[in-house]
């Protein structure tokens, strides 16, 4: 085991989480030397000395091996990874939006210089998904991966469903909690699922999809109109991020509230908690279940790639260097439930068949089988004409 070095980006409570965990671990030898932070004049719990406002501080210090990245923003993230990995620093990170948009360019600065990239903490939490498919599933027998991969939009789906609190109020509850941000869009709109699922697709089955190409529709247009007609046909409405491979070596994707039967291994999955449904050619469906919102489950997760880093581990990225990657499509057809106000806003949907159509004075919805290219081309519509869709 290596002894590890660490500087650190970010002092939120992740970060001093890690910090006290570090101090008392008897399983890594691990110290962290330098902290990096963007506001000097904040109250900490460490001496100054520890601190420092410049990047450099910590990218060109030799002594320092590991790199441990936890602030919030996207590009000043894959400015701080780019520039350790440059150097010759290891990373762990669990910035998603980051790893979303510049995955396949870290990949390859990874082998450029001999250093490891770690994110299990980007993707469900303190689910360990991304380590099990690159260790377990690293066959291609995989058939589709699917879940809840938000815990805060969960929780809100868990207290309608289950308590039949409004939206808005378990949406207020959500937030107090700590589940869901002041501006709750990354997660209820479904866009913190997205870029989980774009990084679990990198494992998953070798292919890189931009996650402006996937079509993606959450959970804040929900009405009780949509809410009642779950109840009608006895599901529950969850948020579902999917892949899974069609014929002919391709596979698509996308992230959408779905109707919830109890037969399915998701349903049970509430509150805070995320469910990662991992469908295989011969083990059938598994489910991997674990908390997947709050400071706690993302400390722990890259503790444990901390951890891992210190046993030299580092991502094969097998299906993409031992298997030829499947093409991205969007040409499948999928069946959805789509409400909507007026007869016009019908016409931005290019629905292939219809098989079920309610029409009243406050709200309709029709449920039928539309491409998701097409789903993709009316994506500028549907927020602002306020559509629910959900996949049936």
């Amino acid at each position: 085991m290596q002894k590890l070095v660490i500087g650190l980006f970010g002092f939120g409570t992740v970060g001093e989480g890690l910090w006290n965990v570090l101090k008392n671990s008897k399983t890594v030898d691990a110290r962290i030397k330098k902290i990096c932070i963007k506001n000097p004049d904040k109250p900490r719990s460490l001496p100054d000395l520890y601190f420092t406002t410049q990047a450099q501080d910590i990218i060109d210090d030799p002594e320092i091996n590991l790199v441990v990245e936890l602030i919030s923003g996207g590009e000043d993230s894959y400015s701080i990874v780019k520039g350790a990995m440059q150097n010759g620093k290891s990373v762990v990170t669990g910035n998603k939006a980051m790893l979303a948009y510049h995955i396949e360019e870290l990949i390859q600065l990874q082998k450029q210089y001999g250093v490891a990239l770690l994110y299990d903490s980007s993707a469900c939490g303190s689910i360990p998904v991304i380590r099990n498919l690159e260790e377990y599933y690293d066959n291609d027998l995989l058939l589709a991966l699917y879940g809840i991969f938000n815990g805060s939009s969960n929780y809100i789906l868990s207290k309608i469903f289950n308590e039949g609190m409004s939206y808005t109020k378990a949406l207020k509850q959500a937030q107090e909690l700590g589940f869901a941000e002041e501006d709750p869009r990354f997660d209820v709109d479904g866009i913190d699922s997205l870029y989980k699922l774009v990084i679990l697709t990198v494992h998953a089955f070798g292919t890189y999809v931009s996650p402006d190409d996937v079509f993606n529709h959450g959970i804040s247009t929900l009405s009780p109109d949509d809410i009642r007609y779950a109840r009608e046909k006895n599901k529950k409405i969850k948020l579902i991020a999917r892949v899974e491979k069609l014929p002919n070596d391709k596979i698509t994707m996308f992230v959408m509230p779905k109707f919830v039967g109890q037969e399915e291994l998701v349903y049970s999955v509430e509150n805070e908690f995320n469910g990662v449904v991992i469908e295989g050619q011969f083990y059938d469906k598994q489910l991997m279940y674990g908390r997947g919102a709050g400071g706690f489950p993302t400390g722990s997760s890259v503790l444990s790639d901390i951890t891992a880093r210190a046993h030299n581990y580092t991502y094969e990225y097998k299906k993409l260097n031992y298997f030829v990657p499947p093409v991205y499509t969007t040409e499948n057809l999928v069946e959805v439930y789509l409400r909507y106000k007026d007869a016009s806003d019908l016409d931005h949907f290019r629905f292939a068949e219809i098989s079920e159509r309610y029409t009243s004075k406050n709200y309709s919805y029709v449920v039928g089988k539309i491409r998701l290219s097409n789903l993709l081309i009316a994506t500028e519509y549907i927020q602002k004409l306020k559509v629910f869709i959900a996949v049936v």
